[in-house]
């Protein structure tokens, strides 16, 4: 279910697009739902419905999504009927979910689903008891059995006082569940319809409803305002960095002050400073270390990279043994090989810079192939845009690059040749020549001469 705005985020966003960990609170949910390989996933929409539709396409892909229209928020149960039409048919488990319950786990769910499959029952409820369940649906057992589920508003006194909640997660017998929301009515302090209603229904008939009373109250935890969003992504946060200690051997300098994604991968013996951020799908190899101020997102590091202080890597790759910074900016697919170094106030774009090449000081190096063992003067910019369009600068192995140099793309800088100080170069370098000037020319060769 994803079709409410959520009023009490005071957001004009839709409340599963707003982001835990990176990514809307839907997208959660709904990888979640993938691993357990249902025949499809329907997510209702209603609020900013395209938005929610393309958020969860465009990382998850559409071959398992289709996204019913909720035209009216009614209520739970009015959400669940928006799929009747595709599902009512089914001789199926239907599985329900809130798309603001993010932290709901595919073995929880597993189990769940079991639980439903041996008990043989038409409905099956995921429950927790709470310390403080005010808010909540209360489940009212008697006897040890399921007898009705009563929301916080319609609740007495003494139902209010039971703590085991309803998480909003079912399993129910897809048939009969749409057979059950045609007799649900909203005579309620909300005027809406209660999926809550359908297990009474289901009980007077007397058909089966199991209980499954989950011990992890966090799984099953919603987000409805800000504050709880910001508690869940410093839970999220803690339980990801505790796992990579632990579980990896990574050493954090001042956990409390490191922010990494739950998707990011990191090696042991990885060393990550204060105050770094590393985001998304990032993976980072062994005997790293990540120096304070950096901002790592999407990127892969191999073993034994050092990223000094205050750099910012998104979309990029980066060699064995490398250095980068500090204050360096890599980006749009910028690839470093094994060996190779850039250093402060350098930036890389969309750049692949050889093995063991050095851009060391004050460069930017935009749409560029960089040979092996080529040195790159400070203050180097390959002049990639004309007004209209972008250009390749290729540069080879042994270059020498002097500072200040201009590289006028399209360009090739021949291997083993060299630029002198503040040249312009708008025609191609020969191997092995230097050229020098504004513009620049060649002036002489710069092999060896034979001995004869």
């Amino acid at each position: 279910m994803a079709a409410g705005l959520g009023t009490r985020m005071k957001s004009n966003l839709a409340k599963v697009l707003h982001r835990l960990d990176g990514r809307p609170l839907i997208n959660h949910v709904c990888e979640t739902s993938l691993t357990l390989r249902p025949s499809s996933i329907n997510v209702i929409v209603g609020h900013q419905a395209e938005d929610v539709k393309r958020a969860v396409t465009t990382e998850l892909g559409d071959a398992k999504f289709t996204f019913p229209l909720q035209k009216q928020q009614l209520g739970t149960g009015d959400a669940v009927n928006s799929g009747k039409k595709l599902l009512k048919d089914r001789d199926s488990v239907l599985l329900v979910l809130s798309g603001d319950v993010p932290m709901i786990s595919s073995k929880t769910l597993k189990a769940l689903i079991a639980k439903h499959r041996r008990s043989r029952a038409t409905c099956t409820i995921l429950t927790v008891e709470l310390d403080d369940p005010t808010g909540y649906g209360r489940v009212i057992r008697e006897g040890g059995d399921f007898s009705r589920i009563v929301e916080q508003k319609d609740a007495s006194d003494e139902e209010k006082s039971c703590r085991e909640i309803n998480s909003g997660i079912y399993c129910f017998d897809t048939e009969k569940l749409f057979q059950a929301l045609a007799k649900v009515g909203n005579t309620n302090a909300q005027g809406e319809y209660y999926l809550t209603d359908v297990p009474t229904i289901f009980k007077k008939k007397g058909d089966k409803i199991a209980l499954f009373l989950h011990d992890d109250k966090h799984e099953i935890e919603g987000i409805n305002d800000r504050r709880q969003l910001a508690a869940m992504e410093a839970e999220l946060r803690d339980r990801t960095i505790t796992r990579l200690m632990l579980e990896s051997g990574v050493t954090f300098i001042d956990p409390s002050s490191a922010y990494v994604s739950a998707k990011a991968k990191i090696g042991r013996d990885t060393v990550i400073y204060q105050n770094v951020t590393i985001e998304g799908r990032s993976v980072i190899g062994e005997g790293c270390t990540i120096r304070p101020g950096t901002r790592i997102v999407n990127s892969t590091l191999l073993d034994g990279v050092d990223i000094r202080d205050n750099c910012f890597i998104t979309d990029s790759e980066i060699g064995n043994g490398c250095a980068v910074g500090p204050m360096a900016h890599l980006r749009g697919h910028a690839v470093m090989e094994d060996g190779s170094k850039i250093g402060n106030f350098v930036e890389l774009k969309k750049t692949r810079l050889g093995k063991k090449s050095k851009a060391s000081h004050l460069t930017y190096l935009g749409d560029a192939t960089i040979g092996e063992n080529t040195n790159i003067g400070a203050g180097t910019i390959t002049c990639n845009y004309d007004g209209k369009n972008k250009h390749e600068t290729h540069i080879g192995n042994n270059v020498k690059i002097g500072s200040d140099t201009m590289l006028v793309a399209p360009i090739t800088v021949g291997d083993g040749a060299a630029t002198g100080a503040g040249s312009v170069v708008t025609k191609d370098i020969a191997p092995n020549k230097l050229a020098v000037g504004a513009p620049a020319r060649a002036i002489r060769s710069l092999e060896k001469k034979q001995d004869k």
